[in-house]
């Protein structure tokens, strides 16, 4: 959306409708599901706004529950099930997360860190924080707890993601990806990635890239 998206609010209702932007399968391109074949749900709305998001996540629609699950299970039967968005976490998935941990999928949802709601231990929950200009915000302690991986975007062109901040990765021993953020412009794409896989090997880090786009598919 390149942050041409309304910040929206988070919603406390039932789950048992949500706004859907669109359901598709494909790979999972990046971090530690990277090259897995997957359902994606993504859900509708952000309460940020990013400069540089590259997810068109508006013009969503409202669904049942009993839609997304038929919807989803009409896809095949890939093993595992992407919750994205937007923000995820801006919206009660946690009856969609047991819906689908009961259905067999194994379940990963994307937030950005900034929500968290209580759901299921066995839904892996990966952590692209931002930075929203005044540095790294410290994640909270229940937030951290859950996490099965933090997804840092790096910049060679944007002093807000030059870096990789320490916030609280090492305490809870959460594993690090390393991710060039996409920057539409292919000499500084190139940049990104030499700096990426340059802190990814300095700091023992996993290098992320979006496989999906390498392959060319969505």
């Amino acid at each position: 959306m390149l942050g041409n998206n309304p910040i929206r609010r988070p919603v406390f209702k039932s789950g048992d409708w949500l706004e859907i932007k669109e359901i598709y399968r494909s790979i999972q391109g990046e971090g530690p599901n990277s090259g897995c074949p997957a359902v994606f749900i993504r859900l509708g709305g952000c309460n940020l706004a990013c400069n540089f998001c590259d997810t068109d996540f508006e013009d969503f629609s409202t669904m049942s529950l009993k839609e997304i699950l038929a919807e989803a299970g009409d896809l095949g039967n890939p093993s595992l099930a992407v919750i994205t968005g937007g923000e995820p976490l801006r919206q009660p998935i946690e009856n969609l997360c047991d819906s689908l941990l009961a259905a067999g999928f194994r379940v990963q949802i994307e937030t950005n860190g900034t929500i968290f709601r209580p759901l299921d231990v066995r839904v892996e929950i990966v952590c692209s924080p931002k930075n929203l200009g005044k540095g790294y915000f410290p994640l909270r302690d229940d937030l951290l707890g859950r996490l099965n991986a933090l997804k840092f975007l790096v910049s060679a062109h944007d002093p807000l993601y030059a870096e990789i901040p320490e916030i609280g990765q090492a305490r809870y021993k959460i594993p690090v990806y390393v991710q060039p953020m996409d920057e539409f412009d292919a000499a500084k794409n190139q940049s990104n990635l030499a700096l990426a896989a340059g802190i990814a090997r300095k700091n023992g880090y996993h290098l992320s890239l979006q496989m999906h786009k390498i392959v060319g598919i969505r």
